[in-house]
């Protein structure tokens, strides 16, 4: 057997790497340790939340998969900040985890160039540091040349419960024992993480009469930019609101050393995620604290099990009936899955290339949780980019790299090849410098004619969107040529809507940027023959013009930095006056630009300065 492209780990990140390559015409193995496992979702049952929710979108916009399938097993979905401007609004929906994985088989076993086995991948074949193909655990050999690790918490994986440690995988299956030692011999920095996940209760055994209700909202949303109106808006599930408290906190404080991460385990060395703690963590953490948020969500129409969003833990059993029964609402619930936290390899992300191939292995590329992310949006981006950028090698075609202004998806790879991880990393809005310019409104007007270059967007779907553009041009030229003037009977409608009267002649357009104005308001001047989403994006682009023109601008001034390109075979000991620490961090990440260096830690102003002038006394020579 021989192929192309081959896969290794069938999540959201496989999952998308292997589509991208097999639609880009490349004979493509996905290969998974268990087929009734693909695309599972192990934790929680939602896609989208902040900043995650516009990485979906732009999944989509290059031609991806989670956002349709999201969309086609959402069972709630909500914009979340939606009474904030849109640098910070997203989606987030709920997901039924059985139909999510079964849409996602259908999409994969009906993909044209793409084959499926269930087997477990152990080492690599590799010759001259070129990969070469991949060794399965009984010793058989599949060739390849590329090949992609999209292992997520599978490389070694130990599930931990109080003062027990048992080698499994999320749902008791044994994991990859050599793959992670392999990678080590071959020079690969291997770090050790962690995860975990909350208990799961009977909906029945939950008195909902003592919870806040949290419904879907009841306009119509949608992850992909292509259909918007597939689902039954009046019959999504909802989610509910309780809270831990001062009985809760004493449980756990009581109990905290029996917790595999305080004391239950004296071996623990793995890093958990800062921004998803552990329920012991934000007791811990946040001691003045007297009560925690939890979300009781549905994980499925076709059984009855609840996530309690929020309750993470490693306690022991008996401990975690405890504290569910603590906490209001779920006095009687009855405990369906235990929780428990997952302690897995991963490896130094610093080790790879813009383009997610690894530094010291040609033709390796990683993507997902191995690269040391958590959440399935950050698994399935990095998936998909390492798909297309394993098609373009083969092709003899440059790397699509999505700069920090382009897309979320660029920020997070970026932060990863730059900055490493020391905790599993989540994106944040807070991460994105530029973030008024990657909305989740503008995700297609960003990234869809990427997507059509690299041959991910049909035809159909990008004329669907030149006729968009158009529209919005069209929009926004009727705004500046239809001018009103200070009549009263303006002046009063003005002042029907807490508006100022006119002093002089005034577009439309100009008139819009006034923040109670809205061009609903201008039917009584003008016909408005365009939908929501055209309007939306009009009136955000007119609204927020001069704080996205000064973002452009600030963009700019650093692609003039990402322009200025540093050689692949410089030598830093060489450059006189280089502090030792930003040698040694250059030196370890090998930025490709004095841009990308400006972003690693260590490496200070004065380094930076030092490191262009050496490089234009070398451009003069």
């Amino acid at each position: 057997m021989e192929y192309d492209v081959i896969v290794v780990g069938a999540g959201h990140a496989g999952c998308e790497a292997a589509l991208a390559s097999a639609r880009k015409n490349h004979k493509t193995l996905l290969i998974t340790s268990n087929l009734n496992n693909i695309a599972d979702m192990a934790c929680n049952p939602s896609i989208g939340g902040s900043a995650k929710g516009v990485v979906v979108r732009e999944i989509d916009a290059l031609g991806g998969e989670m956002g349709k399938l999201a969309d086609r097993s959402k069972i709630q979905i909500k914009k979340l900040n939606s009474k904030k401007g849109p640098a910070v609004q997203a989606l987030r929906a709920q997901i039924d985890k059985v139909i999510y994985p079964k849409e996602m088989m259908k999409v994969l076993k009906g993909q044209k160039n793409l084959n499926l086995i269930e087997a477990m991948v152990e080492d690599l074949i590799i010759e001259n540091n070129v990969v070469k193909g991949v060794i399965l655990k009984d010793k058989s050999i599949i060739k390849g040349k590329i090949v992609i690790l999209t292992t997520g918490t599978y490389m070694k994986s130990d599930i931990l419960i109080g003062s027990t440690r048992t080698r499994q995988g999320p749902h008791g299956e044994k994991p990859s024992q050599h793959l992670s030692d392999n990678l080590k011999k071959l020079g690969f920095e291997i770090i050790r993480l962690k995860t975990g996940t909350p208990p799961r209760i009977a909906r029945d055994s939950i008195d909902f009469n003592k919870t806040k209700i949290e419904t879907g909202d009841t306009v119509y949303l949608s992850f992909n930019h292509d259909d918007y109106y597939n689902y039954d808006i009046e019959n999504q599930e909802p989610c509910y609101l309780t809270y831990t408290n001062l009985k809760t906190h004493q449980i756990i404080n009581e109990n905290l050393h029996k917790s595999s991460m305080y004391g239950g385990l004296p071996d623990v060395i793995s890093v958990g995620p800062r921004y998803c703690p552990s329920i012991e963590d934000k007791v811990v953490r946040f001691s003045d604290k007297d009560h925690h948020q939890i979300f009781l969500e549905p994980e499925s129409r076709y059984y009855d099990d609840i996530y309690i969003q929020g309750l993470s833990t490693s306690l022991p059993h008996d401990i975690q009936e405890q504290i569910v029964r603590s906490i209001e609402g779920l006095e009687n619930a009855k405990i369906l899955k235990y929780a428990y936290a997952i302690e897995y390899d991963a490896i130094n992300p610093t080790q790879l290339k813009q383009n997610l191939e690894t530094k010291i292995i040609e033709n390796l590329f990683t993507a997902g949780q191995i690269n040391g992310t958590s959440g399935y949006e950050e698994a399935a981006g990095q998936g998909l980019i390492a798909g297309i950028n394993a098609a373009l090698k083969l092709e003899g075609k440059g790397p699509l790299i999505l700069k920090r202004n382009e897309a979320y998806i660029g920020v997070l790879i970026d932060d990863l090849v730059t900055k490493g991880v020391t905790d599993p990393y989540r994106l944040l809005t807070s991460r994105a410098e530029y973030r008024l310019l990657l909305r989740h409104d503008n995700a297609d007007i960003r990234l869809r004619q990427k997507g059509y270059e690299v041959g991910l967007i049909d035809e159909e779907r990008y004329k669907k969107f030149q006729e968009k553009l158009k529209k919005i041009n069209e929009l926004e030229e009727i705004l500046k040529n239809h001018k009103l003037t200070p009549t009263n009977e303006v002046n009063e409608y003005l002042k029907m809507l807490n508006s100022a009267p006119l002093k002089g002649i005034i577009t439309l357009y100009d008139l819009l940027k006034r923040p109670e104005i809205n061009i609903s308001h201008f039917k009584k001047f003008i016909e408005i023959p365009f939908d929501k989403e055209i309007i939306e994006q009009v009136e955000i682009n007119v609204k927020y013009e001069g704080y996205i023109k000064k973002a452009e601008k600030e963009a700019e001034k650093m692609l003039k930095l990402e322009m200025k390109r540093i050689p692949e075979n410089i030598d830093y000991k060489k450059i006189p006056n280089l502090a030792s620490e930003a040698i040694q961090k250059l030196e370890k990440i090998r930025p490709t630009s004095i841009g990308q260096a400006m972003r690693i830690s260590g490496v200070n102003p004065s380094d930076i300065s030092i490191l262009t002038v050496y490089l234009k006394k070398g451009e003069k020579k």
